[in-house]
């Protein structure tokens, strides 16, 4: 079997080399017809490691893409944003039934934002954390907002470029950057549905999770845990939770935690040192400081309430 490798795709001419396609106009910005891309059954077996952002609209992709360790299937229209240093890995299916695929890349590299407040900000929007299976679906209005920026943004550098052309590209990016979060929030609410089937199942999972004293053992479960137990980036459920709840994962965790402790304060002989053991602390100074930031009351006087 052939090894599969990683592939360090430093610049945007490099990709644009690697994929068949030709220069790059610009050396640190370039918006790709995806129908123009080149695959090999080489680039199979390779998983990218690009340094530089990529904004993907894309459709009918014959593939499947792995981001970390989460795939999705791109058979519909949506957006995928990536991030420098996170590795991205494309499983190519031959399926001549299908249409041909198409999209955009918008590729930035990191140094075009140099010195603007851009560099900095780019690097606070959730959704380059978010997996693949947490792409943007786009309405047709959603798609033709986007496709007019990427045009706009085409249009300013491939003309002569000037003193005023990286600040209005740079704009047209953050109203890109602007509209996806929108869009986002926006898919929080329409999937409504199927996110508060997220929320019934992560309910559960900190149920059975207390319940079956895994915490004794494992420790309290972290935000990375019950996220890869729904198959969704921590990020991504964070997000959401705050959406739909008001609070973070983080949050409900300690909730059904402290909920799980008072059941064992109003109804067991454990002492408090044994019952902040079983949900998970090693000290019961910490036990005891986050119990009270919940409760307003220590876990002693919380027990004498009930005596």
């Amino acid at each position: 079997m052939d090894k599969e490798r990683i592939q360090k795709v430093n610049t945007i001419s490099e990709f644009h080399q690697l994929r068949g396609l030709q220069a790059p106009e610009h050396p640190l910005i370039s918006l790709v017809d995806y129908g123009l891309i080149k695959h090999t059954p080489e680039n199979s077996k390779t998983s990218w490691l690009q340094n530089y952002y990529t904004v993907g609209l894309k459709r009918n992709i014959s593939g499947k893409y792995r981001y970390g360790q989460q795939s999705y299937d791109f058979d519909n229209g949506l957006m995928s944003f990536f991030a420098p240093n996170q590795i991205l890995k494309v499983e190519y299916v031959e399926n001549t039934a299908a249409p041909k695929a198409s999209g955009w890349l918008l590729l930035i590299h990191p140094d075009f934002l140099y010195g603007t407040a851009l560099a900095h900000k780019i690097k606070h929007y959730e959704f380059f954390d978010y997996s693949l299976n947490e792409s943007l679906f786009l309405s047709e209005k959603e798609e033709r907002i986007i496709l007019d920026i990427f045009k706009r943004i085409r249009q300013e550098y491939q003309g002569n470029m000037d003193g005023f052309s990286q600040n209005i590209i740079v704009a047209q990016i953050e109203l890109l950057l602007n509209y996806a979060e929108r869009f986002y929030q926006r898919q929080f609410i329409t999937r409504k549905k199927v996110n508060h089937e997220t929320l019934d199942q992560l309910e559960a999972l900190l149920k059975d999770y207390f319940n079956s004293e895994k915490s004794s053992g494992l420790g309290i479960p972290s935000v990375q845990y019950v996220a890869g137990q729904l198959n969704l980036s921590p990020t991504y459920l964070s997000s959401l939770t705050k959406k739909l709840t008001g609070e973070s994962t983080q949050q409900i965790i300690h909730n059904k935690l402290i909920e799980k402790a008072k059941e064992k304060l109003s109804t067991t002989h454990l002492t408090v040192s044994e019952i902040a053991y079983d949900l998970g602390f090693e000290h019961v100074q910490s036990f005891s400081k986050l119990f009270k930031s919940k409760t307003a009351s220590s876990p002693l006087k919380f027990r004498e309430s009930f005596n």
